[in-house]
C-alpha cells in the first residue's frame, strides 16, 4: 500500500511520524511525506526542535487517488498550521470523499475538524480536543485506539504517543482490510 503521511512544514510531533512510519515500512508499504511546502519538515519532541525529513510530495501536486490510506501525526503546532491551509484541508476531505481509510493521533483530528468530517463519527484524540470534536457533531471518547465505520471511509484515531502501538497496530489492519 502507498500511505500518505501528511505534516505541515513545522511543529509535527517526531515520535507520532516516525513510529508510524517504521510499522507500516516493516508491513511492507511505502510511505510517503505529503506537506504543504516542498524541501524539508521540522519535526520536535514535544516544544523542542528534533530532526529534519525531506518532504516527498506536496499537497495541491498530488490528489488522494494516488494513495491507499492516509495517516495524520500530531504535535500541536502541526494540525493548527495544515487547518489553515485549504489545499491540506481539501486533501484531507477527498480521502473521506472517496472512501480511503484515514489514522489521526492526538492533536491531528483539529485538521478533520476542519475539514468537516467528524460530524456523526466517533473518535479519540488528546483530550483538550474533545469539545472541538463535539461541536464539530462528533462524538468523542477516552480510549487507547477507535477504530469508527460510521462514515464513507474508516477512521482510526489515538490519543497521544504511549498509544503508538496499538495506534499502529488498528491502522495497519484497517488500511490492509480496505485495500483488499
Amino acid at each position: 500500500m502507498r500511505i500518505a503521511f501528511l505534516t505541515a512544514p513545522e511543529g509535527v510531533e517526531q515520535i507520532e511520524l516516525t513510529e508510524p512510519w517504521k510499522a507500516a515500512v516493516e508491513a511492507g508499504h511505502e510511505p510517503v511525506l505529503v506537506s504543504t511546502k516542498p524541501g524539508k519538515i521540522q519535526a520536535f519532541r514535544h516544544l523542542d526542535k528534533a530532526d529534519t525529513f525531506p518532504v516527498q510530495e506536496v499537497v495541491g501536486e498530488t490528489t488522494a487517488d494516488s494513495f491507499d490510506g492516509l495517516v495524520l501525526p500530531g504535535g500541536v503546532a502541526n494540525p493548527d498550521s495544515l487547518r489553515t491551509d485549504d489545499q491540506a484541508v481539501a486533501f484531507v476531505r477527498d480521502f473521506f470523499e472517496q472512501g480511503r481509510p484515514v489514522a489521526a493521533i492526538c492533536h491531528a483530528p483539529w485538521t478533520l475538524v476542519e475539514a468537516d468530517v467528524v460530524r456523526g463519527r466517533v473518535l479519540t484524540s488528546w483530550p483538550s480536543l474533545a469539545t472541538d470534536i463535539r461541536n464539530a457533531g462528533g462524538t468523542w471518547v477516552d480510549e487507547r485506539v477507535n477504530v469508527c465505520d460510521h462514515g464513507s471511509n474508516k477512521l482510526v484515531t489515538s490519543r497521544k504517543p504511549d498509544d503508538l502501538k496499538a495506534f499502529d497496530e488498528a491502522f495497519l489492519d484497517v488500511f490492509a482490510k480496505e485495500a483488499a
